[in-house]
């Protein structure tokens, strides 16, 4: 197993503070509003991002007290993850959980952050600000990588 990097050889428990942080790829989709049906369960993804996602890094722009301003921010832990359906497909969390493997433009593959973006995969670009947003069934989108 020496030679493997970490998120092949470690679950998600296993992992270190470091490590657990640096498998976002920042994408920044986790951050964009979604909604629920009542009646299906079924999740529609919407491109509002949250108001502390900043739209050119996709990162967030409070990350330590994200929690304290948005109160129904989810804080990813290794025991949500299986659980959190809504992750998006391309997710280093969920890819890691289900026992695959990351993409080449994740950073820990290519080397640099800004490959996510290059590849199309973050909402640079493609979202918008809950503050600019209004109303939600307006920003319904349907990515091919959600």
């Amino acid at each position: 197993m020496a030679g493997k990097p970490f998120w092949q050889n470690k679950t998600l428990s296993e992992m270190s503070r470091a490590e657990w942080e640096s498998l976002c790829d920042g994408c920044g989709k986790c951050c964009l509003h979604k909604l629920e049906d009542i009646d299906t369960g079924e999740i529609h993804y919407t491109n509002i991002a949250c108001r502390l996602l900043d739209l050119g890094s996709c990162r967030c722009s409070d990350y330590p007290n994200r929690k304290r301003k948005v109160p129904d921010c989810v804080v990813l832990s290794p025991e949500l993850v299986g659980d959190l359906s809504w992750l998006p497909a391309t997710c280093a969390y969920r890819l890691v959980w289900e026992g695959k493997d990351l993409a080449w433009w994740h950073p820990l593959i290519s080397g640099d952050p800004d490959t996510v973006h290059e590849a199309g995969i973050s909402v640079r670009g493609r979202s918008i600000s809950e503050r600019k947003a209004g109303d939600m069934e307006g920003h319904l989108v349907n990515w091919d990588d959600l």
